[in-house]
């Protein structure tokens, strides 16, 4: 960062003090709470985590340093305040991806596209954005994302959540704005899936177990990816269909 883009000492010294507020009355709260899920204690601590975060974020820009402290996400729910017997459901996902091969992805769509006979025409799959659209439009995402690397991807970090509802919602009544009204305290579960815990377990490993057990991975990773090339390579069957690959649940 430049030095016309850092904070000021005094912008920094603010966020302290601001932490310091929030602190306080975090501990109000907590000392007049009325109940396990107190909602006033909910939001004093929302704001103090809120205050450390950018206390936190100013003190690096400005002098390169950080806090001791772990600063909660903001995957952090509110209690839970649905029907306690959901007659009704709604599934979140969200999953990312990196498109880290582009030729491996469009080579899949053109396949595809060459087994349609109502295609749009091979200029479709010889683009990012078209081959993505000829792939999800014939795979379902459950498929693709357990041959991911088939089709030039690679996963990122992933999120499902159940909500609970109070009745099915009319057909149509939400597909304008599928994500827009979510109640986070109808959350009735959540997993996520994180490269940042698998780092995360990955520095435990190295700390309990350096040097022992790794010595075969990298030819396992071989084996894989030569697996993936060859069903790769698979084209159209005898009867001019794509060649389904079976995926390894």
């Amino acid at each position: 960062m430049s030095d016309a883009a850092q904070p000021t000492a005094a912008e920094v010294r603010a966020a302290a003090e601001a932490v310091k507020t929030a602190l306080d009355r975090h501990l109000a709260a907590v000392e007049r709470r009325s109940g396990e899920e107190d909602p006033a204690v909910y939001d004093a601590f929302n704001e103090l985590a809120a205050a450390a975060e950018a206390y936190d974020e100013l003190l690096y820009d400005r002098y390169d340093e950080v806090t001791p402290f772990e600063i909660p996400g903001e995957d952090t729910l509110p209690p839970y305040t649905g029907p306690e017997e959901p007659s009704a459901l709604s599934v979140l996902i969200r999953r990312d991806y990196a498109v880290a091969e582009p030729q491996r992805l469009m080579a899949q769509a053109r396949r595809v596209e060459a087994a349609d006979e109502e295609g749009a025409g091979a200029e479709t799959a010889d683009t990012v954005h078209g081959a993505l659209g000829l792939l999800f439009g014939e795979f379902e995402p459950d498929e693709i994302a357990s041959r991911h690397k088939e089709f030039g991807l690679e996963e990122g970090d992933s999120t499902l959540w159940v909500t609970a509802a109070d009745e099915t919602a009319e057909p149509g009544e939400w597909l304008e704005a599928p994500f827009e009204q979510v109640d986070p305290q109808r959350v009735v579960c959540r997993f996520d899936v994180s490269a940042v815990f698998d780092e995360e377990f990955d520095d435990d490993l190295d700390d309990g177990d350096e040097g022992e057990g790794d010595g075969d991975l990298p030819e396992l990773d071989e084996d894989l990816d030569t697996d993936l090339d060859t069903d790769l390579d698979t084209d159209l069957d005898e009867d001019g269909e794509p060649a389904r690959l079976e995926a390894d649940r």
